[in-house]
């Protein structure tokens, strides 16, 4: 009686782990895909993932941020200027997000309603600021000279707001989840690093920079029109990627090498979304507005 090689059996099992493993990510992907009413596109959250635990997940980090950092003095001029764009922001999120889900012909979820906003300036030559699930944001004093207009600022909170508001977290959460699953698999099938890398490009796992490049484009569109809708100036998006273009100078990476679109890519995408800024501006500004 012949016997089967030691290799052809851990051949065999190296096959039947990674057809496991393809039914799996296949069931995965599609019980836990939906739609984003703000966007129109399908998105993966895994519904054991709920808003709650973000929120929560936002408020330990926001602690941990808070406890690492200098924020500034609640009356300090710059954190009462920060707070009031972003009382603005906050004040059109429920019309604009019922606006935008019209547009895809569905309904806004209205995750904001949950959250429990709050801001704070830190000191820090950093050119940042974020928006954590739950509406806990930050604002560094190295973006205030960068942005140098309470519009520009708007464009940039209005982009992190955008972040929480599309569920970015959950969605990196739920492919981070899918990919360590791929990598104990391709473990037990006794597969070499290289060839779980290409088995895992081919199920687009493995490598988040087309991914997170996708999602700054979304909070891009978002945040912008929430600008807009709260009356600030979303043509000052433009000369602000400009000087953060300059700043950066050449020590930029290629932008298939970043997690962010380029400044140009960035650029050229908001001057097509300024007619649709406009709109949004006129229709739900309720304040009268300078002419550009």
């Amino acid at each position: 009686m012949n016997q089967i090689p030691n290799g052809g059996r851990r051949g065999g099992l190296r096959i039947w782990v990674l057809v496991l493993f393809a039914l799996y990510a296949g069931w995965y992907w599609y019980s836990n895909r939906s739609v984003d009413p703000l966007t129109g596109q399908t998105v993966m959250i895994d519904r054991s993932i709920s808003p709650e635990q973000e929120k929560a997940l936002g408020l330990q980090a926001y602690r941990e941020v808070l406890q690492q950092e200098r924020p500034l003095p609640a009356d300090a001029e710059a954190s009462r200027q920060v707070r009031a764009i972003a009382d603005r922001l906050i004040a059109v999120i429920p019309e604009v997000s019922d606006a935008l889900a019209a547009e895809h012909q569905m309904q806004a979820s209205h995750i904001e309603r949950s959250f429990d906003w709050d801001v704070t300036v830190l000191q820090s030559d950093q050119v940042n600021a974020f928006c954590l699930p739950g509406g806990k944001m930050a604002v560094y004093t190295g973006l205030l000279p960068v942005a140098q207009t309470p519009d520009a600022m708007a464009v940039v909170m209005g982009h992190e707001i955008s972040h929480a508001l599309l569920r970015h977290g959950a969605q990196r959460m739920t492919r981070e989840r899918l990919e360590q699953i791929g990598q104990a698999a391709g473990a037990a099938s006794g597969m070499d690093q290289g060839t779980l890398r290409t088995v895992m490009s081919a199920y687009g796992l493995g490598s988040a920079l087309p991914y997170a490049r996708s999602q700054e484009t979304q909070a891009d569109e978002l945040g912008l029109m929430l600008a807009a809708a709260a009356c600030f100036d979303p043509h000052q998006a433009i000369p602000l990627w400009q000087r953060m273009d300059q700043r950066s100078g050449n020590g930029a990476p290629p932008e298939f090498a970043s997690t962010h679109p380029s400044a140009g890519t960035r650029i050229h995408d908001l001057e097509q979304l300024m007619p649709k800024a406009e709109q949004y501006r006129a229709r739900f500004c309720k304040q009268p507005v300078a002419a550009n």
